[in-house]
């Protein structure tokens, strides 16, 4: 995906052409007004991937600051919100795909890129799964960021859908306002980085996903260094018991969603697929399941007795595979036969 002329979007119409920002005097300035690039935010804080064939380094970045304030830092924001290619070597930017320009509700971007290879419109491709906390899944072609799929894993209403390059289309009245607004997905996004999950035997994506919401407000904010500089903020309609926590499998080559297996609300745990066609989870009230990477069907559970924190980990000792998790403060092992 590349640049092209700057924009300067009202705040209903925010999804202009992608534009670059760094400091001025770069290509692409224009895509922070003013000088809000600054301020701009935008860090990245989980890893990336690497592709050794391509030598290409993948991250994702974080949100614009401030955070709900978009009135301040019109334009895109690049590179927010972004999954960007970097060659290993130069640290040359190869390509870049904004999931969500001009951001206003804190998604960033920053999820662990899946590497897949897999045939695609009936040809071999080097692909990069992607479900984004803005509640869309994406399939990206790894070798040029070219979109290939997108489409809604989790509930969405900020979005009319995404156009053919994969910009999403702003439904209107969605954006945070002073009295608030009520959006979905919640700030903690369709899922987050916690990690998801990559079976090539079963050629299916599993992501954690929570179908939320939250009222989201805008205020004034001056920029002090050192201090937050959120420019609004967001509250819980329901408790996050109310709304639903699944473990979904989604079919890379357009997103549909071939099975879910609903666990208590809300749950962060990241997944992890083996060769055994197995998918492990956890749950926020204490379990740890093992589902049929096919169907979804529960196969095990155990009650741990905490919440199972982000994802599993295996690994052989002796030629024996070995599963480990962390729930509370207390580290369990499980041995697959």
């Amino acid at each position: 995906m590349g640049s092209s002329t700057p924009t300067t979007p009202t705040p209903e119409s925010a999804h202009g052409d992608a534009t670059r920002s760094l400091q001025p005097g770069e290509r692409d300035h224009g895509s922070w007004a003013g000088d809000s690039w600054k301020t701009g935010g935008s860090p990245t804080w989980i890893t990336g991937a690497y592709d050794p064939d391509l030598n290409l380094v993948y991250w994702g970045t974080g949100n614009p600051g401030p955070d709900w304030n978009g009135e301040v830092r019109m334009g895109d924001n690049l590179y927010s919100d972004s999954a960007l290619a970097v060659n290993a070597d130069s640290g040359e930017l190869q390509w870049y795909f904004q999931f969500t320009p001009w951001d206003v509700h804190d998604w960033d971007a920053i999820q662990v890129p899946i590497l897949a290879d897999l045939e695609f419109g009936g040809e071999p491709r080097k692909l990069m799964l992607w479900a984004n906390r803005n509640a869309f899944y994406y399939t990206l072609d790894r070798e040029t960021g070219e979109f290939l799929v997108g489409t809604p894993f989790a509930k969405q209403t900020w979005a009319e859908g995404l156009d053919e390059n994969g910009r999403p289309i702003r439904a209107p009245g969605k954006l945070p306002t002073p009295d608030g607004n009520i959006v979905s997905p919640a700030i903690g996004g369709g899922t987050n980085w916690w990690s998801s999950a990559y079976s090539p035997k079963t050629e299916l994506y599993y992501v954690n996903a929570y179908d939320g919401e939250q009222k989201f407000f805008i205020r004034e904010q001056d920029y002090r260094a050192g201090e937050q500089f959120t420019g609004g903020g967001a509250e819980s309609v329901e408790p996050s018991a109310k709304y639903k926590s699944a473990i979904r499998a989604l079919d890379p080559r357009n997103g549909e969603r071939r099975w879910e297996f609903e666990i208590q609300s809300r749950s962060t745990s990241g997944l992890l697929a083996t060769a055994g066609d197995l998918v492990f989870g956890g749950t926020v009230d204490g379990y740890f399941f093992a589902l049929d990477a096919e169907t979804g069907k529960e196969l095990w559970h155990i009650a741990v007795g905490g919440r199972v924190h982000t994802a599993p980990m295996t690994y052989a000792v002796n030629g024996k595979q070995l599963v480990t998790i962390t729930a509370g403060n207390v580290v369990f092992t499980f041995g697959l036969d």
